[in-house]
């Protein structure tokens, strides 16, 4: 019992424990496991003075009411539903999101929401903003005298 190497006992639960997961367990589970995070797809934010243009790759949108732009100040909601079905094919391998689409996206300015255009072409959305001016950049607070 002297001479045995103390991890000697690990070695067998090893091999015990491939056997049971049949060498490739992860490799084997790893497709039925979905990701916490919700898939995302590819974006880009473009600007141009006081514009701004957002390119989102949707593709599979069967017909333009499937998507739906929100806009807030500061802030652009995207949601769509992405349909990839083939008729007479079972999915095999997925690598292109599909499903329910939520995007909440942080704008570097605030927009008008009176002045946008949403259009899609190819598999992409294009939404162009404009930035929001305020007509009075500075508005003069009047300073009341208080009544002691």
């Amino acid at each position: 019992m002297a001479n045995e190497h103390p991890f000697t006992p690990f070695s067998d639960w090893t091999k015990h424990w491939q056997q049971f997961f049949q060498n490739d367990f992860w490799g084997n589970i790893q497709p039925l496991l979905r990701s916490s995070h919700q898939p995302s797809s590819g974006m880009n934010i473009y600007r141009k003075d006081n514009e701004l243009l957002v390119v989102v790759s949707l593709p599979g949108l069967e017909k333009s009411e499937d998507a739906e732009v929100y806009v807030s100040y500061k802030t652009l909601e995207i949601k769509a539903i992405i349909n990839l079905s083939f008729q007479g094919f079972d999915l095999v391998e997925e690598g292109i999101f599909q499903g329910r689409f939520e995007k909440t996206i942080p704008l570097p300015f605030p927009v008008k929401d009176d002045r946008i255009e949403a259009t899609y072409h190819n598999g992409l959305l294009f939404i162009h903003l404009h930035r929001l001016i305020p007509e009075e950049p500075k508005k003069k607070i009047v300073i009341k005298k208080s009544e002691p």
